[in-house]
């Protein structure tokens, strides 16, 4: 947590002010945790200090567990308040597997009482209309009330099995990609917006088959019928096991904001909370961050 304030700040004087403690006691607690760890954190100039690369990924860590920490104290407040009964959410299908099922399942670890029922689905949902207690939402944020949170950014790529592409050839150029059959979901038009080679551009895609959930189209794709325009965090197990391989490495198609969102207008209850946070370590680590 000394090194989280150092990092932060850019300064040992104001982590000092901040922790209340003398800045040599600062200083000494930072020098002997890279004594152990064996590694730089922190690179110091007369203009102050910050994090090395290898920090970076400390700060991250940190910040996650200073979070956890901060709960725990709020627990500890509000002990004998434990949330009991049903805990109501809606999520998108590309972050089921592995963000919202899986943060679920510790919170229910963490909070026995809790009884969760879930509604997958691509349509946005209103909380109060539905009695929802959380959402979480993948693309511009409706018109509401509702306090929203960031939990991070997911990109469209776009890929096909090996044997797909195998048939019908691996495209080299958008020219290439546009003579691909596409399987392509409700939302997705055939002239998509994507970003190739770090430019954005059009492309008016090869429609083939249509479908109204992701689901159903990755199932289309793993049945070797099209390519598919997917989220990368639902892309990633299926491309690390060869299911599926991405389509020209430096071509993207649209990115979507992803919040979560709560009805509550005062203090939240704390698995509300909770829930957030497993949201944004589950979402960080299925990106590889």
């Amino acid at each position: 947590m000394t090194f989280t304030a150092v990092a932060q700040s850019g300064s040992f004087t104001l982590a000092a002010k901040q922790l209340s403690v003398t800045k040599s006691a600062i200083s000494q607690q930072v020098n002997q945790l890279e004594q152990d760890l064996g590694v730089r954190l922190l690179n110091r100039t007369t203009r102050g200090v910050s994090p090395t690369s290898i920090g970076e990924r400390l700060l991250k860590r940190c910040l996650s567990l200073q979070s956890q920490a901060n709960l725990i104290f709020d627990d500890l407040r509000l002990a004998g308040e434990d949330p009991v009964g049903r805990f109501s959410i809606t999520l998108p299908h590309a972050l089921a597997s592995n963000v919202a099922l899986p943060a679920l399942d510790q919170l229910c670890t963490e909070y026995s009482g809790i009884e969760p029922e879930t509604i997958v689905t691509d349509e946005t949902l209103d909380l109060v209309k539905h009695q929802l207690d959380f959402a979480i939402h993948a693309g511009d944020l409706p018109d509401s009330n509702y306090r929203a949170l960031p939990v991070g950014t997911m990109t469209e790529i776009f890929c096909a099995t090996p044997l797909f592409l195998n048939r019908y050839g691996t495209p080299k150029n958008l020219d290439d990609l546009a003579k691909l059959k596409w399987i392509s979901t409700s939302w997705q038009n055939t002239k998509t917006k994507v970003s190739f080679k770090n430019t954005p551009r059009n492309v008016n895609l090869t429609p083939f088959g249509k479908t109204n959930t992701l689901p159903t189209a990755l199932q289309m794709a793993l049945n070797h019928m099209g390519m598919i325009l997917i989220p990368d965090i639902a892309a990633k197990p299926l491309l690390k096991n060869g299911q599926l391989v991405r389509i020209m490495d430096d071509l993207t198609g649209p990115l979507w904001p992803v919040h979560s969102l709560h009805p509550y207008t005062k203090e939240k209850p704390i698995h509300i909370t909770r829930y957030h946070q497993l949201i944004c370590q589950m979402f960080n680590d299925g990106q590889g961050h």
